[in-house]
């Protein structure tokens, strides 16, 4: 890993929000790299408000989307909720569907099928509506760039109102409305919505609308903090008031399928952490293995009993989902070494038989391997499937736009893409893929970077400046959990290699007269060189909890250590 230490910000800045706020000025420091430089600006940050959360009418096309469900409401028509198979898809679904019905009957809900009919608005799925007499489909998560779709069901006398976050392209549809802050012509003020976020912004307007107030609305922040968590969107702004009300409506009182859920894994109190580890692949497991209808089923069951019996289910797909995707990692790990294609600047690997609800997955652990913009293909009908992951600072996205002359079609974000293209094409595209990829990526950014926030000493870490710290969750993109790094440290003779085979490395360690600290460092087994043989060595790492038979003490959560 290369460490970056941040620049240190403007010392005036730090002084004068340290002194307002009453705070050291190494905690100052941190919120002033995170942007924040008034007692007003931290006040906000550390007191999260619905009452900041934007205008949802500030939204184009906002005022049209909020008349035709109305107007569906008005005239009795049948609406259907469609959204995507991933956990912002389904959520978004769940979210929209549970509003509705509660003042309104005529509401069904539509996932497709990942394996027939793929990512987004499907005919099928239009299909379906016209021979169940639905006139308004309200697509969640998908449908930026459905033009044909959208057209095909306009034909059929069925009416679009779009809820996306992904980048349009160079036509919009012409849906009823098309609610997406990432239109060049949409002046909302706030970017990086989930579509989850997207489609309780609808329904924040449609309670408006109806005279509610959005403390009205605060039992369905459950589904947008999961979807917030999931997308991996930034956790800033608009994101970070919802994620933290979110958070607080998933440890108080939480939806009865989360509640199904959270009993299965004995797991007390969550963070945005938890929702992303715990919750959020457990949903993500019924659309990959079987079908995104599971999820939207249990996220909106009322009865317990019937809702502990779902879980089940999808505790079921979760563990085959990890076998899966297991057996399939090992698989592309060797075929890269059979090719001799670990020194490529791009991984893309393909096999016919591999399960396509786990090859996103598969991706990302490549990516954690070989650390390189990546593409894991599967077969899928008459074409080939493929999800893309890239490496921090890289925009895969463009790099695809790049081969996009052998490609059926793309769509997705920066750091994450879906594609389909056909087998004739496949090592074109690969060529075509790496070519791209080594004239346009600094070379730098294929070295995983650790970002540090500030070099502190051991004698800093105190209850009260982790109790300081705790406060700036929820984290993410965007407000990631503080790196610190601190130089001269000794391990004080118990450092050892733990875990069933040894691949963690446990830590106690001291610098200069400070008190000890234990360290654990996952996977990091081959620092024992470094760090167990009585030589001062340097340590970045996160501060943590640790709870041991009832007692609580500060830890350190290693992520790397250098000579």
């Amino acid at each position: 890993m290369r460490w970056t230490l941040l620049p240190k910000p403007e010392k005036e800045k730090v002084d004068h929000l340290a002194q307002s706020l009453g705070v050291e000025p190494f905690v100052a420091t941190l919120l002033v790299q995170r942007g924040i430089e008034t007692f007003e600006e931290a006040k906000k940050f550390f007191r999260p408000s619905l009452e900041d959360l934007h205008d949802p009418y500030l939204m184009k096309d906002m005022d049209k989307a909020v008349d035709r469900v109305e107007k569906a409401i008005e005239n009795q028509e049948n609406v259907l909720i469609y959204g995507d198979y991933d956990v912002d898809g389904t959520t978004s679904v769940a979210l929209l569907s549970s509003y509705l019905k509660t003042y309104y009957p005529n509401v069904a809900t539509y996932i497709p099928d990942r394996y027939d009919e793929g990512y987004g608005i499907s005919y099928q799925g239009i299909d379906f509506a016209e021979d169940n007499e639905f006139s308004l489909i309200i697509a969640l998560d998908c449908g930026i760039k459905a033009i044909e779709k959208v057209a095909y069901a306009s034909e059929k006398g069925i009416d679009f109102i779009i809820c996306d976050h992904h980048r349009p392209g160079d036509e919009i549809p012409k849906a009823v409305a098309v609610l997406d802050p990432k239109r060049d012509d949409c002046e909302y003020p706030y970017k990086e919505l989930c579509g989850c976020g997207v489609g309780f912004k609808l329904i924040q307007a449609l309670a408006q609308n109806r005279g509610q107030k959005t403390e009205d609305l605060l039992l369905y922040l459950d589904l947008v903090a999961t979807a917030i968590g999931a997308d991996i969107v930034p956790i800033t702004g608009e994101n970070r008031i919802l994620a933290h009300y979110g958070l607080k409506v998933i440890n108080a009182n939480p939806r009865t399928g989360f509640k199904a859920i959270l009993k299965q894994v004995k797991k007390e109190t969550l963070t945005i952490t938890d929702v992303v580890f715990i919750i959020a692949p457990r949903i993500n497991a019924a659309g990959r293995m079987k079908h995104g209808n599971h999820a939207v089923t249990l996220l909106t069951e009322t009865d317990i009993n019937k809702a502990a019996e779902y879980a089940v289910e999808i505790e079921a797909f979760n563990t085959e989902r990890k076998e899966t995707d297991q057996q399939i990692t090992e698989e592309a790990l060797r075929q890269i070494v059979d090719n001799n294609e670990e020194n490529r600047m791009t991984t893309v690997v393909y096999k016919d038989s591999w399960h396509k609800g786990v090859i996103g997955i598969v991706a990302s652990r490549l990516t954690e391997t070989y650390y390189r913009p990546t593409l894991v293909f599967t077969k899928n009908g008459d074409t080939l499937a493929a999800s893309a992951r890239s490496v921090k600072g890289f925009d895969v996205y463009n790099a695809l736009e790049g081969c996009s002359e052998y490609i059926e079609q793309f769509g997705g974000h920066k750091y994450a893409a879906g594609l389909t293209l056909f087998e004739k094409d496949f090592e074109n595209f690969k060529k075509a893929f790496e070519k791209v990829v080594s004239e346009t990526i600094d070379p730098s950014l294929l070295t995983p970077e650790l970002k540090i926030d500030a070099e502190i000493d051991f004698n800093d870490i105190t209850p009260k400046f982790y109790r300081l710290l705790k406060q700036f969750a929820p984290f993410g993109p965007g407000n990631m959990t503080p790196v610190f790094m601190t130089k001269n440290v000794k391990d004080v003779g118990y450092g050892k290699t733990v875990g069933e085979d040894k691949t963690h490395l446990r830590l106690v360690m001291k610098q200069g007269n400070s008190n000890p600290f234990t360290g654990i460092g996952f996977g990091m087994a081959e620092k024992e060189e470094i760090a167990c043989h009585g030589k001062p060595f340097k340590i970045a790492y996160v501060i943590d909890e640790n709870e041991w038979q009832g007692n609580v003490s500060l830890q350190l959560r290693i992520k790397d250590i250098k000579e």
